[in-house]
């Protein structure tokens, strides 16, 4: 009998964990058919069926799941090994990742450039979506990480905290009206602009409007997937929404935004470094000390 190698461990145990054989191959660099090359082999060599392909997709096997512990356990080993010695080297390959568009309009740019001055080997690949979908993405394994907001309520993932933004209602002084308080009639008057459900800024928006005793059902809507399009909306004086606090003053704009103080004021919005709980990769780790120092929601848009 042969013995397994570690690629043939490697293809196992991202085609385990990963959504389907195309995302596990992806995630490696290879095809389709090297990775299943390579678990064919290293069923030949075990003499063991890993997976079940009788059905639309492949799924373990019996003696798949037993494999599954120590194969981490031996990809845990060899990536403390290479640990060792990858900070001099830098990191190579690709690193596939997702941030919200709030990070992408703030501090994504110099998050990049730190990496491509450290490990200039490595390329590059930030995806831009609402925080739901990037949380998929990771848990399916089609990303290697996301910073995105709150925590993960999936058992498959872990959370790091990274930093924190925080907003404030604004509205175009035709709106505010000369009091500056956001009350329920303004509201009732005023179309609500915000991002669509599923971003991380909706937890932020349910606690307030819950703290008020009203829901969102009554209130006129328009929902925008686009952080820049609701600010210029808001400049417009087509509503009432919220940004992030540094942005009532931006000084390329001809149309300023008045800050309305609200009781009580808006939640802060913590984000997090979010990566699934198998994976052991020194990438991962690498990443999540890299990008700390670059989150800042305050950087000027």
């Amino acid at each position: 009998m042969t013995q397994p190698t570690l690629k043939q461990l490697e293809a196992f145990y991202s085609a385990a964990t990963c959504a389907n054989f195309a995302t596990a191959a992806e995630r490696l660099h290879l095809s389709v058919s090297s990775l299943s090359k390579r678990l064919v082999e290293l069923e030949l060599a075990l003499g063991h069926t890993l997976f079940d392909r009788s059905g639309h997709r492949a799924v373990l096997s019996a003696a798949g799941t037993r494999l599954l512990a120590p194969a981490l356990s031996v990809l845990d080993a060899v990536a403390a090994l290479q640990g060792t010695f990858s900070a001099a080297a830098g990191l190579s390959g690709r690193c596939r990742f997702g941030v919200g568009e709030l990070s992408a309009l703030t501090w994504l740019p110099r998050f990049v450039a730190r990496i491509r001055e450290q490990h200039p080997g490595l390329l590059v690949e930030p995806c831009v979506d609402v925080g739901a979908v990037l949380e998929r993405r990771v848990e399916k394994g089609e990303l290697d990480f996301a910073v995105i907001a709150g925590r993960s309520s999936s058992s498959q993932m872990l959370s790091q905290p990274v930093g924190v933004a925080r907003f404030a209602w604004m509205a175009a002084p035709q709106v505010a009206g000369p009091d500056g308080w956001l009350t329920p009639a303004l509201l009732q008057r005023w179309p609500l602009i915000t991002l669509p459900a599923g971003a991380g800024t909706t937890r932020i928006l349910d606690d307030w409007m819950l703290a008020q005793g009203f829901t969102l059902a009554p209130l006129q809507r328009i929902e925008c997937n686009h952080w820049a399009a609701i600010a210029g909306m808001l400049r417009e004086g087509l509503g009432i929404g919220f940004l992030p606090e540094c942005w009532a003053s931006a000084p390329a704009s001809t149309r300023p935004l008045q800050v309305l103080a609200s009781q009580p004021p808006l939640a802060s919005l913590h984000y997090a470094f979010q990566w699934r709980r198998d994976d052991c990769r020194e990438l991962i780790r690498v990443m999540r000390e890299l990008v700390s120092p670059c989150v800042d929601f305050s950087a000027p848009v």
